[in-house]
């Protein structure tokens, strides 16, 4: 039986941690297998529902990240994201997700090296709490996985 390795729905940045990520691959450095990446033109895109959907369908952790505050391809499209998740960390710590399944972060596309850091630091985190206990069951969601 193998080792039990937790699913993580990524929300990347097109223009930033997206390409941290392409240059850890193509750099050939090693990062956790189970992160599944869904590629957003920016952070400030990603809506509280896409969040919602990923836990509803069965991640075990959601991982949001995008340029750094300041450097925002789309002016401040990462002010939007960050006070959105801000909010959407406190409802989901009430309705019962833990809230080490939920992580963002801000990184660059140079940084490739922060990017595998990050995501190992997202998967241990994840990890330590184990299966999600799969609370948001009351509507159906389409399949991330």
């Amino acid at each position: 039986m193998s080792k039990w390795e937790p699913k993580i729905a990524a929300f990347f940045c097109n223009w930033c941690t997206y390409g941290a990520a392409d240059l850890a691959g193509v750099s050939r450095m090693q990062y956790p297998t189970g992160i599944r990446v869904i590629r957003l033109p920016c952070s400030g895109r990603v809506s509280p529902k896409f969040i919602l959907a990923a836990f509803r369908s069965g991640v075990d952790g959601v991982w949001v990240s995008g340029c750094h505050p300041g450097d925002c391809h789309y002016i401040e499209g990462n002010y939007y994201a960050r006070r959105k998740f801000a909010l959407l960390k406190n409802l989901l710590e009430h309705m019962g997700i833990e809230p080490g399944r939920l992580h963002f972060s801000w990184i660059s596309s140079a940084e490739s090296t922060k990017f595998v850091e990050v995501a190992e630091f997202v998967v241990d985190s994840v990890k330590k709490l184990g299966p999600a206990n799969r609370m948001i069951k009351e509507a159906p969601a389409a399949v991330l996985f």
